[in-house]
């Protein structure tokens, strides 16, 4: 009962709302009979009572006030969110030097790597120890292996604009927000901060094994909108350039053993990055896909994430 109470509560409001700003936005008058009709901006509701005497809602889009929004050559979004998945092209060659290096273990005077050790463990005092592992025991490309529908990406971007080119079906679109990208390990791999960064197999088992970057990213791309007079109606293929700048670096790992565990760096991320940016949509429902054309990490790996998923076209 509270749960229903409170949902009539918040439509209560809502109604009130709209019905107070009729004074701030155009209104007027159904020409039928007793019906009511607000217009916010390119929405059309119309409110009317049926035989019963029961309320009804219509909703319409206003094409004139689309026509007169395309006298305005710059149109401008704020918040638009994308909600989707990210995974990489991984590339990286796990025979060659670079790898050896990245993977450099910590106690350097015995010249073992990362790949060579055979177990990891901490001291009470958070201190590892290492003991040697069979050189034909590498970390190996399975071992990066992520679990796609964990692997989330989140952005929000504060600022889009769209700049008329050509009648408004040509348009350049650019936008700066934050791009944040989870990355679930289905393996137990643990990152080690410090210069340089080491990645090692762990002995734990990990419920939650993720690494998190966030960079502050500006896409940059050129918008077919095939009618711009009815945005409901509307096919739009935007397809161009982003580039980014890493703002955070964390892990997070769960385990029995552990707890819950969070390390904060950089973790040999690549700092700047720069990529492709896409989108296709019909009408309010768009979908993105980006792509990056440089590694994630700075050295060693050469793993190229994408991400794709759905863009909510914000306010």
């Amino acid at each position: 009962m509270k749960h229903k109470s409170l949902l009539t509560l918040l439509l209560l409001l809502l109604w009130s709302g709209l019905t107070h700003a009729q004074k701030a936005v155009d209104t007027y008058k159904d020409p039928g009979a007793v019906a009511d009709t607000i217009q916010i901006k390119g929405l059309i509701i119309i409110k009317s009572k049926n035989d019963k005497g029961r309320n009804s809602y219509k909703f319409y889009s206003d094409t004139a006030y689309a026509r007169n929004k395309l006298k305005k050559n710059l149109q401008t979004r704020f918040f638009v969110f994308d909600l989707g998945f990210n995974n990489y092209i991984d590339r990286s060659d796990y025979t060659g030097a670079a790898y050896a290096n990245y993977f450099a273990g910590v106690n350097q005077s015995s010249q073992l790597t990362v790949a060579n050790k055979d177990a990891y463990s901490y001291s009470a005092v958070g201190l590892a120890t290492m003991a040697p592992r069979s050189a034909s025991q590498p970390l190996t490309p399975s071992e990066f292996k992520l679990i796609t529908g964990k692997s989330i990406n989140f952005n929000i971007w504060l600022l889009e604009q769209r700049l008329n080119i050509t009648k408004h079906k040509l348009n350049l679109l650019y936008a700066v927000g934050l791009e944040m990208n989870n990355y679930r390990y289905a393996r137990n791999i643990s990152y080690e901060p410090g210069y340089p960064t080491t990645i090692i197999r762990d002995s734990v088992e990990f419920s939650k094994n993720k690494l998190f970057a966030e960079y502050i990213s500006i896409p940059l791309m050129l918008n077919f909108n095939s009618n711009p007079a009815r945005p409901a109606r509307a096919f739009q293929a935007s397809f161009g350039v982003q580039g980014g700048y890493l703002l955070k670096g964390r892990t997070k790992q769960v385990s029995d053993e552990r707890g819950k565990v969070r390390k904060t760096d950089d973790f040999n991320l690549n700092k700047w990055r720069f990529g492709l940016a896409s989108e296709l949509g019909y009408g309010p429902v768009k979908l993105y896909a980006n792509f990056a054309l440089t590694a994630l990490h700075d050295y060693g790996l050469q793993q190229y994430p994408f991400s794709i998923g759905l863009r909510l076209n914000g306010f």
